[in-house]
């Protein structure tokens, strides 16, 4: 077990009194009500809501509407009958040796008053406010209603609490008087008379109410029809959609083309789109995968072939030294296979990261430096390679996951101790440059050429002419935890190095400026 390891878990005996028994765990726990965010809705539905919503509302509105309407149109020939009945009743009053008299029979007073529906009033007063003729109990006009111009006003009014429309009219009894006031300002006022005809509103009441059955009843009939027709063009503009998710269920599990975007609304477009973005994504993420899986099979015929190899011609020696020399290569190729299965898992885990989300952390990669270098000390003194770390006079802090980068600085380090010559050096240096943190790793082997630094990284490859062992997955491990880091990955000889035949290599590590937390900013 690695010291990294040690003390996750603490013994039994470290462990407090009571601590040893499992814990009972209730038989039922009531599962988390699901948050409202979660619940699916139906887009159908939504439509609907927001159609019917707003159609529900208006209706009692438009009934409201309607019922003014309907009284301001049944007040109108009802009030023109009202004025003709007080023009004439005005026609009838005169003034006779300074008295109001009236030219109203008994047979004209019963037509006025004949209404089979409502109750109906009139009045004569003269200029003083006197009763001269009519009902008393309908009330005079209030001083502001109305002007005294000699056209017939309208009012609304009560006589025993029950309400009238009252149509007035003032009747000018001195019409030479009235010019001559006109004319001269100190003259006095004509002398006027008020005639009053009013009625009960029970035959506007039953008019509006015939107006209101007669637009309300048919919307009661064209209520539904609106909603099945609100239904069925639903229903009819939606089914592109389950067009669409037919032709998506209809395809073979492995049929990643584009979706033709020609044949879907134009609304629809936009996520069409999306989804073939997606699929292409996918596509070539499964291409990957096949030349990945390809090419790993591949590389591990060579070590398998290798361990069959040495096995069937140790199974054949009877010269103890010529089995122990073939178990011996059984045993590297065994090594090799073991390596490439590790750096394959490595590699697998470091592509699956991102998706399953990875968790970041402050780290001082000095420390974290130092301690991968303790780990590579002895495999450095088996290749006789002095491995040394450059410390930093400052602590240099990124954000990022520990394990990866271990990961991460471990390949860099076994590449550089592969491809150094014993008698060599590989350094590890952190240090910062600005707001940048750099983490090197340096050797004194032979160097990369700047024609192969762009394929270094890429998967199984190795450059030609070069009899190191490696399974050319390192580069790839490293720069997948880099790209996951945003950090960027250069390659450059090593400067210190003064040889032509081993210029060296500089794998250099550019790690972006931590971002600044807003609480700590303000």
């Amino acid at each position: 077990m690695n010291d990294r390891d040690a003390g996750l878990v603490p013994p039994d005996s470290a462990l407090p009194a009571g601590l040893h028994e499992p814990l009972h765990e209730p038989l039922y726990t009531p599962p988390n009500p699901e948050p409202e965010a979660s619940i699916q809705h139906s887009l159908f539905g939504e439509i609907l809501d927001w159609m019917l919503a707003p159609l529900l509302l208006l209706w009692p509105m438009s009934i409201a509407i309607t019922y003014l309407v309907a009284k301001s149109i049944a007040n109108q020939p009802f009030d023109h009958a009202l004025e003709d009945r007080v023009t004439v009743l005005a026609q009838q009053v005169r003034e006779v040796d300074g008295a109001i008299a009236t030219r109203l029979p008994g047979s004209a007073r019963d037509i006025l008053r004949a209404d089979d529906v409502d109750s109906v009033y009139f009045q004569i007063r003269d200029a003083g406010g006197g009763h001269i003729d009519g009902d008393r109990e309908l009330p005079r006009p209030r001083d502001d209603e109305g002007d005294k111009d000699g056209a017939v006003h309208f009012r609304n009014d009560a006589v025993h609490g029950t309400p009238v429309r009252v149509a007035y009219l003032y009747i000018n009894l001195d019409p030479f008087h009235q010019a001559d006031a006109a004319a001269n300002a100190d003259e006095p006022a004509a002398r006027k008379a008020l005639v009053q005809v009013g009625e009960t509103l029970d035959k506007r009441a039953l008019l509006a109410n015939e107006i209101i059955k007669g637009v309300i009843l048919p919307q009661f009939i064209i209520l539904p029809v609106i909603l099945a027709l609100v239904w069925f063009a639903l229903s009819r503009g939606l089914s592109p959609l389950a067009e669409l998710q037919e032709r998506i269920r209809a395809r073979s599990s492995d049929d990643l083309s584009p979706i033709d975007s020609r044949q879907v609304p134009e609304e629809i477009s936009p996520l069409v789109g999306s989804l073939n973005d997606m699929l292409g994504r996918l596509a070539q993420t499964i291409d990957m995968q096949k030349r990945f899986i390809a090419d790993a099979a591949h590389q591990m015929k060579t070590p398998l072939a290798g361990m069959r190899m040495q096995s069937e011609l140790a199974l054949r020696q009877v010269d103890p030294d010529e089995i122990h020399r073939s178990l011996e290569q059984l045993a590297k190729s065994s090594e090799s296979a073991t390596r490439l299965v590790n750096q394959l898992l490595a590699l697998a885990r470091a592509e699956n990261q991102p998706h399953a989300g990875l968790a970041f952390e402050e780290i001082e990669l000095g420390a974290l430096a130092v301690s991968v270098v303790q780990d590579w000390v002895q495999a450095s003194f088996s290749h006789d390679i002095d491995l040394g770390y450059e410390p930093h006079d400052e602590p240099v802090t990124i954000a990022g996951n520990a394990m990866m980068l271990r990961e991460l600085l471990s390949n860099l380090i076994d590449n550089a101790l592969r491809y150094t010559p014993a008698g060599g050096s590989v350094t590890v240096r952190v240090r910062r440059d600005g707001e940048h943190a750099l983490l090197e790793v340096e050797d004194t082997g032979p160097g990369i050429a700047p024609a192969e630094r762009a394929h270094v990284f890429e998967r199984f490859y190795r450059i030609l002419d070069n009899s190191a062992s490696g399974s050319g997955l390192g580069l790839a491990i490293v720069r997948e935890i880099a790209g996951q880091h945003n950090a960027e990955v250069d390659i450059f000889n090593n400067p210190r190095s003064h040889s032509k035949k081993f210029p060296g290599s500089l794998f250099r590590l550019t790690f972006p400026p931590p971002a600044s937390d807003p609480i700590d900013a303000a």
